[in-house]
């Protein structure tokens, strides 16, 4: 049997090492986690959202976490690269933020007629230190593809950051603004809905566009 990436969300009691627990089970199993998440942690409950490769089917791991004491209920989904897919984000200045995300949301939209999967993510904000935080945080977004810069002026400890993600793989897309990132990202295009258009294209499998083949990459 191929391997599979299976979603389960855990309920148990809330309770100190109740990872340590859930993980030793599925690591019996030779379960390789690509994803937890703490959906909510009480001592009345705990549900814990697992992404888990497995080899075989997951009846057999599903029943063993099951007979543990401190588990309620072990309920098998579909993951969350299989509903929501890829992730675009946009952040910066709420008008130019909010004309990126028409123009990432309609080609998004096409895209996913077609199959494809691909969310959107806003976040109005401003501010160079909180500006580099959120682009530093974007490389431990899980499913996190492309990051979309929308604001008039960014520069100076958010260049930096751009420069640190794009090694990490995340593709970078600046408005053309005053400032030192557009220096440092991977695109630069000056009309926001096109912007978004254009971070959809790049992440897509269902679009014939690359950004290796442009000869330009100021638009």
């Amino acid at each position: 049997m191929a391997s599979q990436t299976i979603g389960m969300v855990v309920v148990s009691t809330g309770r100190t090492g109740v990872l340590h627990q859930l993980t030793g089970v599925i690591a019996r199993h030779d379960g390789d986690i690509t994803s937890v998440s703490i959906l909510g942690n009480w001592p009345e409950e705990a549900r814990t959202y697992f992404e888990v490769v497995l080899e075989a089917a997951p009846d057999a791991l599903v029943e063993d976490l099951r007979k543990l004491e401190i588990v309620r209920e072990v309920e098998v989904v579909k993951t969350l690269q299989t509903i929501y897919g890829k992730r675009i984000i946009i952040m910066g200045g709420g008008a130019q933020v909010g004309q990126v995300a028409i123009g990432a949301v309609s080609e998004a939209d096409r895209h996913n007629i077609r199959g494809e999967h691909i969310s959107v993510d806003t976040i109005p904000l401003v501010g160079e230190q909180k500006l580099a935080d959120a682009v530093r945080a974007v490389a431990r977004l899980p499913r996190a593809r492309a990051l979309v810069l929308a604001g008039a002026l960014m520069g100076g400890e958010i260049e930096t950051a751009v420069r640190e993600v794009r090694a990490q793989g995340l593709i970078v897309i600046s408005l053309n603004m005053a400032g030192s990132v557009p220096d440092a990202a991977d695109l630069v295009v000056t009309d926001p809905v096109q912007a978004g258009v254009m971070a959809v294209m790049a992440v897509a499998d269902t679009a014939k566009f690359t950004l290796d083949r442009l000869h330009r990459r100021v638009f």
